[in-house]
């Protein structure tokens, strides 16, 4: 069977692939941009809209650009989930990317990419640890090492090939999961220019002729689908060595005016992308409502006996007990319009019950403490702000924070406790783990000795960046619901929560 290569696909659709110009620069060619940048780009194309290609930039040593480049710059995106209750399962080509660049093996061709006067764009997925300052990075250095390094490095070749033509510059959206990665990026980029003494007029062309934009990205995108491929390459008809799977789900919030519509005309299809002077409420609704329904489940659905979280949306009684937290506590603490909240909120109970993603419970309870602080506890002090009382969900599942951390001995890096007489692996940094073995070793039955686990928890400033005993009720309510699961269980009491 042959590969999926430009003489392929021609063959096969009997037309020919577009040779457009390369606007974009990548740096990323994994999973996410590919099923999420490039598949917009390949939308956009394909309605004539953008008629531009995207050059990958591979940032480290090892990756997927040699097989990018044997396979032309193409490969398979297939996006299934639910969307409007209706199962969806859609498989495209996507033909927006022209080539890869190892810039460990052609560095060379890297800052000659530079040159290249079609170039509009930057985009960005390094992980959350790319957008970083090193310190050994040199400006000789080929490359340097981290990410904001080798982006100067190329910005500077661009300044000094056009003499710092101010139409040279580039609209930039890094895709890093971190708060105001724009502005992080621009700053770092800055610490560079100082340490390098490259001049003022460099300086002033990186600030007024680029654009940085803060972005939030939104979509599950789950790549090579292993354990699929001898079946969907006999459907496929072609072997694909870089099959991308995600969610249909896709959502990209920027923080900045329309002029980005004029390179990127986002605005001319159904993309799912909102431009926006202050991307805060959109950030607090995707991480109190998605991230936070998780937190908010997913220790507490475990110890009842669920793995995955579809098995969460399918059980009743997790299921109700997931929409009480989310549109009777935590939308009230929300203040974009309430349709708009309610509508996200349903779109990610869609996403949760997608029969095509198995998202094990055990892997999101990874450091469950420092996603509490973040995600939950945010709700819980702004709804007892806005309400004048403690809010009951929320409650339970710090409550069930406590109890899942209920293990019995420390192995490794990690505390095993016991699910119905079967162990499972409590995985968090270590301190946290040891606090919460030694309080519970001291358990004795009581309720009592409950509120003396939970007091200690509260009272430990450098995990809630406050001392929670001062937050009046919630210390008693939480006890109270902990005394219940480890006297009643945690089905008894999820059931008395949401049934009453």
């Amino acid at each position: 069977m042959e590969r999926l290569t430009r003489a392929t696909l021609e063959k096969r659709v009997k037309e020919k692939v577009e040779d457009y110009p390369c606007k974009v620069v990548q740096f990323g060619e994994g999973n996410f941009l590919r099923g999420f940048v490039d598949w917009m780009i390949n939308r956009m194309n394909e309605s004539g809209l953008f008629c531009g290609k995207v050059v990958v930039v591979q940032p480290i040593k090892s990756g997927l650009v040699d097989e990018l480049n044997k396979q032309d710059g193409l490969y398979t995106l297939i996006l299934r989930g639910i969307h409007n209750g209706e199962i969806v399962n859609n498989t495209e080509i996507i033909t927006s990317v022209s080539h890869g660049i190892n810039l460990y093996e052609n560095y060379d061709k890297y800052l000659e990419l530079a040159r290249n006067p079609d170039l509009k764009v930057i985009v960005s997925n390094t992980t959350e640890a790319g957008i970083a300052y090193n310190e050994n990075d040199n400006f000789d250095d080929r490359p340097p090492s981290s990410f904001p390094a080798k982006l100067l490095l190329f910005l500077y070749n661009r300044f000094k090939a056009f003499n710092g033509d101010k139409n040279m510059g580039f609209y930039i959206f890094p895709c890093e999961l971190i708060d105001r990665n724009g502005d992080k990026l621009k700053e770092i980029l800055l610490q560079y220019i100082e340490k390098w003494s490259l001049g003022e007029n460099f300086k002033k062309w990186v600030c007024e002729c680029n654009h940085f934009y803060n972005t939030l990205v939104d979509r599950i995108v789950t790549g090579y689908p292993e354990k699929e491929m001898e079946k969907l390459t006999e459907e496929l008809g072609y072997v694909d060595r870089l099959v991308d799977t995600g969610e249909v789900f896709h959502l990209w919030v920027i923080e900045g005016d329309k002029n980005i519509l004029n390179v990127l005309p986002f605005d001319k299809l159904d993309l799912n992308v909102i431009l926006t002077n202050d991307l805060t409420p959109y950030r607090d609704r995707k991480v109190r409502i998605l991230n936070g329904a998780h937190t908010m489940t997913v220790l507490a659905a475990y110890l009842y006996g669920k793995d995955t979280v579809k098995e969460c949306v399918d059980d009743e009684l997790v299921n109700l007990y997931m929409r009480k937290g989310i549109f009777e506590e935590i939308i009230p603490t929300l203040d974009l319009p309430k349709e708009d909240l309610i509508d996200f909120a349903n779109s990610v109970l869609e996403r949760f019950a997608n029969p095509f993603i198995q998202h094990y419970l055990l892997s999101i309870s990874l450091n469950s403490v420092s996603k509490f602080r973040t995600r939950v506890l945010p709700s819980i002090l702004e709804y007892a702000k806005r309400k004048g009382r403690i809010p009951q969900v929320m409650s339970f599942s710090f409550a069930a924070l406590m109890a899942f951390y209920r293990g019995e001995r420390l192995k490794n890096d990690c505390l095993v406790g016991y699910r119905k007489g079967i162990e499972y692996e409590i995985r968090d940094d270590v301190n946290n783990l040891v606090m919460f073995k030694e309080l519970w070793d001291g358990f004795d039955g009581t309720r009592k000795s409950v509120e003396r686990i939970v007091k200690t928890v509260f009272s430990k400033k450098a995990l809630w960046d406050m001392d929670l005993n001062e937050v009046e009720g919630l210390a008693d309510l939480v006890a109270g619901f902990l005394f219940d699961i480890v006297t009643s269980g945690i089905e008894n009491t999820m059931k008395g929560l949401v049934y009453g």
